[in-house]
């Protein structure tokens, strides 16, 4: 196997493989939240776009005027060629400038949020955000949730596995999951082999574990109001339990703009 930064996203076709979503289900659920909750208009701007898919779906399907923005060369490339529609562009979700009130709404899936790992990287993203945002836009977002992890274990007691097939190729993986509680990180390190005949290969990815009231507070300090925080529903939960709840392992926000 060749070395990658990050083998998924610097291989868009292998990711779309090892993450089929033919329903798109996170596109559905950003949806959702734009009409429930009033986004102003239907320019969207999806940070961290990834392969497009998601962009694409909102532009073409649910009739929004989509901006796709990520930091991988590799991922626009892709996106560009295999779900036209959407302008896409580079851009570090960190710290971007994308235009003032450009935008009546951003869409943050897949946990791209917590990319930020600093408290100054998290500054500069929602200020960032909060600059594209007409007064009264919508900051759509999912992610892991920091408080799942206070406590409970059944994620980082043992290594998981899998495997898929992609053009005569098997590869497999087995991750590892471990919270580091001084940089408020949840480390993954995952080893790749194919049955190819290719060496394994090594990869270390983290995310910012946020919990949900540090959430709520660095969004009001940036101008946000919190409309929705809530472990589901979701793209990738069902229902919360009766009275709702914050502890699973997603975390779901909606704010707006003021």
């Amino acid at each position: 196997m060749t070395a990658a930064a990050n083998f998924l996203t610097d291989h868009p076709e292998l990711y779309e493989a090892r993450f089929p979503d033919p329903e798109r289900v996170a596109a559905r659920w950003a949806e959702h939240c734009l009409r429930r909750y009033g986004a102003p208009g239907r320019r969207v701007l999806d940070l961290g776009c990834g392969t497009g898919r998601d962009a694409a779906w909102l532009h073409g399907t649910a009739g929004r005027r989509v901006t796709g923005a990520d930091l991988s060369p590799q991922m626009l490339s892709y996106a560009r060629t295999h779900h036209a529609g959407p302008s896409y562009v580079r851009a570090d979700l960190r710290d971007f400038d994308l235009g003032t009130g450009a935008f009546d709404a951003v869409v943050c899936l897949d946990s791209a949020f917590l990319y930020c790992h600093a408290n100054e990287e998290l500054d500069g993203m929602l200020a960032s955000c909060r600059a594209a945002l007409v007064p009264g836009g919508l900051l759509v977002a999912e992610m892991r949730n920091g408080a799942f992890f206070l406590g409970r274990t059944e994620l980082l007691d043992a290594p998981s596995r899998g495997e898929f097939a992609w053009r005569g190729v098997t590869y497999a993986h087995e991750t590892t999951l471990s919270v580091d509680r001084t940089a408020q990180l949840l480390r993954r390190r995952r080893v790749w082999t194919a049955d190819d005949g290719s060496a394994p290969l090594e990869q270390r990815s983290a995310w910012r574990l946020l919990f949900p009231l540090e959430l709520r507070y660095v969004l009001g300090v940036h101008g946000f109001r919190v409309l929705a925080l809530h472990d589901g529903p979701g793209p990738r939960v069902g229902a919360p339990p009766v009275g709702g709840g914050a502890d699973g392992d997603r975390l779901h926000v909606v704010a707006v703009r003021v």
